[in-house]
């Protein structure tokens, strides 16, 4: 049973992950490349920081994930936060080094593995508790990342999720339908393609 629970919470994992990089790139897609570099102002980071920030992060805490720690010695995070990548493509290269890693080391875990102690900053925590700190860690960036491509688009945007004042319609099309026991992904990335 403990195996079933915790296959079941990896494939959320993937899924969720999944879903989250999808959106963020259909929010970069409705901008025009130049609006990836744009910085408001001294504190805040423009999309393309805090793609590079998020990729940066993600080869430092999934590379050798299960054997050494998670804030690597190769890792200047600082660096992350200035900005030399000057293409989309560039930047959307890094992008995917990043989630490809993590994907590569998700798909290659076991259910044995979760309660394994691992170690971000020489704190101890199970790779549960790690990878729960990213579900928290990607999303919240990703929020930034759609938020801030809203604001710079210059024409209508396409909704990423249940467009405004149309709940009424998504939820009468969603109770027209037999109850199953699916991710709630499943139906969200089908949209987003």
């Amino acid at each position: 049973m403990a195996t079933e629970i915790s296959d079941i919470y990896l494939e959320s994992i993937k899924k969720q992950m999944l879903y989250y990089k999808t959106i963020a790139e259909k929010a970069i897609d409705q901008i025009a490349a130049e609006q990836l570099f744009v910085s408001v102002n001294d504190d805040t980071n423009s999309i393309a920081v805090i793609v590079k920030h998020m990729a940066g992060n993600m080869l430092s805490r999934w590379t050798d994930f299960l054997t050494t720690d998670g804030e690597k010695e190769w890792r200047n995070r600082d660096s992350e936060f200035e900005n030399e990548l000057i293409t989309k493509k560039e930047l959307l290269a890094f992008w995917n080094k990043g989630w490809d890693c993590f994907f590569s080391t998700i798909n290659n875990l076991q259910a044995e593995d979760l309660t394994t102690i691992i170690y971000i900053r020489n704190q101890g925590q199970t790779v549960v508790d790690a990878i729960n700190r990213q579900l928290a860690h990607y999303p919240y960036h990703i929020g930034q990342i759609v938020f801030y491509a809203k604001m710079l688009k210059q024409t209508p945007w396409e909704s990423l999720s249940i467009p405004k004042n149309k709940s009424i319609d998504y939820n009468a099309d969603k109770f027209s339908q037999e109850k199953t026991l699916k991710h709630f992904t499943d139906d969200e990335l089908k949209k987003l393609k």
